[in-house]
């Protein structure tokens, strides 16, 4: 994304309304997120984006015992790599199935994948078997992911959307507190395979949950594939093995890991803004900055995030278990600012609380790139990484629902695939990024740390720059 023009940021008085939806108008009202219209949607819907979670932090949990037990290290990486490639075009065929049938259909034959995949995987006794299980997982993921923001946009008020994205966000935290412990438990006294086969238990009732609802929506807007949708189909597959090697290009070392994410970052380059809104790239008005903003911040917090149990293992003596104490304080205050943002009055602009979460991160970032320095107290840079936490939850049920408001009608599916793969493409590439670096010499020292971490902070400000630019300077944005 360029910098910001200069140009005067514009509020909310001059933003345009979204058209009116004239079939299956999106509902108003004041109701909560558990009157008895939306009780059963809520908690399936909650239920379904926190077993999503669990899987994709418990699999990182099992993995090497699963690798050991069927003699499977040279797939280790396409064991991650793959699911996320197919992850990345369900997500595209999610939206444009969305736009074009309503949600109803992505969310079954998205669970149908992704139960597949985990019974598959649960099951196999060679390790191609529990990768190609793995693959058809992440495909079925990638359909309810944005199935269930299309859900959220056609079946909740307005007025409801940042309560239940903040209910989203807590549905991730809870999983990464608990997620990898539970996995670990499971691993020592089940056995490797009920990481999988335990999921669909509870994921085929969350969807049950789900379901009456849907009948409710979507009705009355079956129409044709949009145009350009073949077209969209193969720049994700192209997207997909790109992140796919970028993936596994960041597991390797010395030429292979160059030559990898060399040729991954400029498939990326190529394929990417074909899926993401038009004026992405030079920060747009409107969509295409809030886009960019998801991914700048995931990319920042992310990058900070595999640096600091390192840094703090390696440089201040904290046993692995105590450096990751540290972030659970990061996910604690994730959710403490998703719940904040969810229940606050709405803020004169659109631009207010993503300028504040990026600003929380951006400072809170710096702050933890103090404690590389052994006279700073642990202390501070457990605050600072609180900081950064509380700013991704003032952040990201922010630009969901700027998401959602700057979306036309039958645009949901697409516009909420774009904020999802711009989000999983700038980790996927930061996290690549930043492995290169720290194995790029013998043994990663405090100028690595310092320097991946001020690099995660200058994204984030970045995105302060820019987030003025959130606010639509004239209507029709659509994604290209």
């Amino acid at each position: 994304m360029a910098a910001a023009s200069g140009e005067p940021e514009v509020t909310d008085t001059a933003a345009p309304a979204a058209p009116e939806r004239e079939v299956g108008a999106r509902p108003t009202g004041g109701a909560g997120l558990f009157a008895p219209r939306l009780r059963a949607m809520t908690v399936g819907s909650v239920a379904l984006i926190s077993l999503l979670a669990f899987e994709a932090l418990a699999v990182g949990t099992a993995m090497p015992t699963v690798a050991r037990s069927l003699d499977g290290l040279a797939l280790y990486g396409i064991a991650f790599g793959g699911p996320f490639a197919a992850g990345v075009l369900a997500m595209v065929a999610s939206g444009i199935w969305c736009d074009s049938r309503g949600p109803r259909a992505p969310m079954w034959h998205g669970l149908v994948w992704f139960v597949l995949g985990l019974l598959l995987a649960g099951s196999a006794t060679t390790m191609g078997v529990l990768v190609a299980g793995r693959i058809v997982q992440g495909f079925g993921s990638g359909l309810l992911s944005v199935a269930l923001y299309v859900i959220v946009a056609q079946a909740y008020p307005e007025a409801l959307h940042r309560r239940i994205f903040a209910a989203f966000a807590a549905a991730w935290v809870v999983p990464s507190l608990v997620g990898p412990a539970l996995a670990g438990l499971i691993v020592e006294h089940l056995g490797w395979r009920w990481v999988f086969l335990a999921v669909p238990a509870v994921a085929v009732p969350a969807v049950l949950l789900i379901h009456p609802g849907l009948r409710a929506i979507g009705a009355g807007t079956v129409t044709g594939l949009p145009s350009g949708a073949a077209a969209r189909i193969g720049w994700a597959c192209g997207a997909g093995v790109s992140a796919a090697l970028l993936h596994i290009g960041g597991q390797q070392r010395g030429a292979a890991a160059v030559g990898l994410v060399a040729v991954a970052l400029a498939g990326l380059l190529v394929c990417a803004p074909r899926l993401l809104p038009a004026g992405f790239l030079r920060a747009g008005r409107g969509l295409p900055t809030v886009i960019g903003l998801r991914g700048l911040a995931s990319a920042a917090f992310v990058g900070a995030e595999v640096v600091i149990p390192l840094m703090l293992s390696r440089e201040r003596g904290l046993s692995p278990t105590v450096a990751g104490l540290v972030l659970t304080t990061g996910a604690l205050a994730w959710s403490a600012g998703s719940w904040a943002q969810g229940r606050m009055r709405a803020p004169r602009s659109r631009a207010t609380l993503p300028r504040a979460g990026l600003t929380c991160i951006a400072a809170g970032t710096a702050v933890v790139t103090l404690a590389v320095a052994p006279a700073v107290p642990v202390w501070v840079g457990v605050l600072g990484w609180a900081g950064a936490g509380l700013g991704m939850g003032l952040l990201y049920p922010s630009l969901s629902v700027l998401t959602l408001e700057l979306s036309a009608p039958g645009e949901e599916g697409r516009n909420s695939s774009s904020l999802q793969l711009g989000d999983s493409l700038f980790a996927a590439t930061v996290l690549a990024l930043t492995g290169a670096v720290l194995a790029a010499g013998a043994a990663p020292g405090p100028a690595s740390y310092a320097g991946t971490l001020a690099v995660a902070s200058g994204l984030a400000l970045l995105g302060v720059v820019l987030a003025g630019r959130v606010v639509p300077g004239a209507p029709g944005v659509r994604a290209g």
